[in-house]
């Protein structure tokens, strides 16, 4: 779902940029303390995966791009911080090397994708998980899309009204609300399901590793943050 260049108005990116500074800075504190000889490469593998599947997009309507995100695997499996961090990256590079994205939607783009996807695939495993554990990953992978698009799809739909021509024309995105989020939710709410099944794949291979215990029973479920 990534928003291209030129589709947002500085009066938008502008502050996303300082905004999404903020966002980095946080999630950069404690990351010497995070990653080890350990993690490192189970991070690395997970992102390059997450990068992958990043390219493999669809145009749809509504000024962006369908494809599985990863988000959820990232953050269920190393936090919110490190999440954000390393799906921040990934966008980057996407946008310098493909186009895909561009540089004045990187911080809406990692703040929608990164942060948001990976803060509410945390907080619904969180309240899932003494039901089942299936429908808790699921339901992660399931929200961390949808809430993107949610996010993606305001921040197109606010840009006619904010970012105007003397003659009334909208001088970025021209698509209300009305049309833009039913073209981006609908679409992702079937990516969705394709996320939750590539999460729980994800899921279940790092269980069977010894990945998930490491997490959850060394943090704990209420600091996966």
């Amino acid at each position: 779902m990534h928003i291209p260049d030129g589709f947002l108005s500085p009066q938008t990116y502008l502050p996303a940029y300082a905004a999404a500074a903020g966002a980095w800075l946080w999630a950069a504190r404690s990351l010497r303390r995070q990653l080890d000889e350990q993690t490192v490469p189970k991070l690395a593998a997970l992102t390059a995966l997450a990068y992958g599947l990043g390219l493999v997009m669809l145009p749809i309507p509504g000024g962006t791009s369908g494809h599985v995100l990863g988000v959820a695997m990232l953050a269920l499996l190393f936090g919110v911080r490190l999440a954000f961090l390393s799906y921040s990256l990934v966008l980057l590079l996407q946008s310098l090397l493909f186009g895909a994205g561009g540089i004045t939607a990187l911080p809406v783009n990692a703040l929608a994708m990164g942060l948001a996807g990976a803060a509410v695939a945390v907080l619904v495993f969180r309240l899932l998980r003494r039901l089942s554990e299936t429908l808790a990953v699921a339901g992660a992978a399931w929200c961390s899309v949808m809430l993107p698009g949610l996010i993606v799809g305001s921040v197109l739909g606010l840009q006619p009204l904010i970012a105007k021509g003397v003659d009334g024309t909208p001088l970025f995105f021209p698509f209300g609300f009305s049309i833009v989020l039913p073209a981006v939710l609908v679409p992702h709410a079937l990516i969705g399901i394709g996320e939750a099944v590539l999460t729980l794949l994800v899921w279940r291979f790092a269980r069977s590793r010894g990945w998930v215990a490491e997490r959850w029973q060394a943090v704990g479920p209420a600091r996966c943050a």
